[in-house]
């Protein structure tokens, strides 16, 4: 017999970004465990296929194309998953952006810089808000999720103002899971290693420098996929997780500790 404190039957997610690559690995999963899924994501078409994926585990599955950089827009669409879906016990806020070809902090330009703010930083903010303020009115409890990454804890050359954005969530994770407590509300977070994504395809493909260097560091001896985020997407969203929060979660494959 399955262990029932993973059973997400009855309960809803939301994963921001969730239409491909590590966000549609714990959608998945969570769509897999019983729970109900709604994904938040730019593009249309990937919302799409995504969503007709996750249809074919038999529970309700819904999605919304949103920019969670924009203040407005996240309050529009988290209204709309609430109305579609019923409510939310689970949000991943997942969406996230890399550097556009990385630089030095001493020519990082002003509107690069901004932009990673506002979409790793404010759109996460903006998500967790919209999502504590419906849990706290509930009264139900909930579950938070902030994607984070090794950046967060190691040294990103040329991408300081990414490390700084996913250093910013693992410090704002530690004050809601403090904060939301009483609730009954945990607040966790996820940092990822060398991932292979749409967004890092063009490391995980014909870049000899990073196959011949930096994969063979990894312990596990490959980079991860997103269906490695699975199981701790359905251990996050479950009801055994109660006393587990403010936590960091390494997902690299031993990278960090090697």
């Amino acid at each position: 017999m399955a262990y029932k404190g993973f059973d997400l039957t009855g309960k809803v997610s939301l994963v921001t970004g969730g239409n491909s690559g590590i966000g549609l690995g714990m959608a998945e999963a969570l769509a897999q465990a019983g729970a109900g899924v709604c994904i938040w994501g730019t593009n249309e078409e990937k919302n799409k296929a995504a969503l007709k994926h996750l249809q074919q585990f038999g529970g309700k599955v819904h999605s919304i194309r949103c920019d969670v950089s924009d203040e407005a827009a996240v309050e529009k669409s988290f209204a709309e998953t609430v109305k579609v879906m019923g409510h939310v016990d689970n949000c991943v806020a997942n969406a996230g952006t890399s550097g556009k070809g990385g630089a030095p902090i001493h020519e990082m330009p002003t509107a690069e810089w901004r932009r990673m703010m506002s979409i790793n930083l404010d759109g996460v903010f903006f998500t967790l808000r919209a999502a504590s303020r419906h849990m706290v009115e509930r009264g139900k409890g909930g579950s938070l999720v902030a994607m984070s990454s090794s950046a967060a804890i190691e040294g990103a050359a040329r991408a300081s103002h990414y490390g700084a954005t996913k250093g910013a969530l693992c410090a704002m994770i530690r004050a809601i899971a403090v904060e939301l407590a009483r609730y009954k509300i945990t607040a966790n977070s996820i940092l990822p290693g060398w991932i292979e994504t749409p967004m890092t395809e063009r490391l995980f493909h014909n870049n000899k420098p990073f196959e011949e260097k930096v994969l063979p560091r990894v312990p596990v001896r490959r980079g991860g996929v997103g269906a490695d985020f699975g199981p701790l997407a359905v251990y996050l969203a479950s009801d055994a997780t109660g006393y587990t929060t403010g936590q960091n979660f390494v997902v690299d494959g031993g990278y960090t500790v090697f």
